[in-house]
């Protein structure tokens, strides 16, 4: 068995590739990991693989659909339920979707999904964050520089794909900022983590031109999952300088962020949102 180190992290999207590789790099350290995942069949079996590969048994599996309100809402329960305090929530999972899917409760898939539900299970998890032992929120995502639009974040006038894609991944960096400034202070770091070129099959459902380019650059220059993991296991489980609250952050370096000063634009999403998920304002 691992040697634990005491700390809790919960990590979404964790039955495959940089969710299950940081996941298992998580369970190395002897980190009690809580796995996140949509399937349960899936997960349970990344699950008993990573607790055969690490001999780390303070594993643990819940099942949600990061797309759905309801959903995320039981699992913070769930997770409340058993752990009082959590030092490390990782918002991973991610989908994209060559056509507007709209989820039972009305939402724009990829924007649910990618955003708006992580929104959510963070903000009900903030009190279990400050208990925990210099807490960390990371948001994996990329330096997208899709500006999203306020009066259509759902795409319901106009829809296309990669923006929406695109605009779900900087609503998760305009998220990073708005939150690292709420929480400056008490104790929990927000940081977003962008993994780089990675072999995924994340775009599998693209159009074809987009898939053929996506495979061409998975093939010459992405990294496999494991490696991605180890920049985002650091970030994770490192001493967190303060500097890294509020920013962008790829293979240990603070990189350039978009729309980091736009607060007009992070203020205006962080409203938004807070209304499409009924929580307050103020954190």
């Amino acid at each position: 068995m691992a040697v634990k180190n005491e700390e809790t992290c919960l990590v979404t999207g964790a039955n495959a590739g940089l969710g299950r590789a940081t996941a298992s790099r998580l369970a190395e350290t002897g980190a009690q990991v809580v796995m996140v995942c949509r399937d349960s069949a899936r997960g349970k079996t990344a699950k008993d693989e990573i607790v055969s590969g690490t001999k780390n048994d303070s594993i643990e599996l819940l099942i949600a659909d990061m797309s759905s309100l309801a959903s995320i809402r039981r699992l913070a329960d769930e997770f409340a339920e058993n752990h009082p305090s959590l030092d490390v929530l990782i918002n991973n999972a991610a989908v994209f979707t060559s056509q507007r899917i709209v989820t039972q409760e009305g939402f724009e898939q990829m924007f649910a999904t990618n955003y708006l539900g992580p929104f959510l299970l963070t903000r009900l998890l903030i009190p279990n964050l400050e208990r925990g032992k210099a807490s960390r929120i990371i948001n994996v995502t990329a330096p997208s520089t899709t500006r999203p639009n306020l009066g259509d974040l759902q795409g319901e006038r106009k829809f296309s794909p990669l923006r929406a894609f695109g605009a779900s991944k900087a609503s998760q960096l305009l998220f990073t900022y708005a939150l690292a400034r709420r929480l400056e202070g008490r104790g929990v770091t927000v940081s977003a983590y962008h993994p780089g070129i990675m072999k995924t099959d994340l775009n599998r459902t693209a159009p074809a031109p987009a898939r053929l380019i996506s495979g061409m650059i998975n093939l010459f220059a992405g990294k496999p999952p494991s490696v991605a993991a180890e920049g985002l296991v650091n970030l994770a489980t490192s001493e967190v300088p303060a500097e890294t609250s509020g920013r962008l952050v790829h293979d240990g370096k603070i990189i350039r962020a978009p729309f980091i000063e736009d607060k007009g634009l992070q203020d205006g999403l962080w409203r938004i949102s807070c209304g499409l998920v009924g929580v307050e304002e103020t954190v």
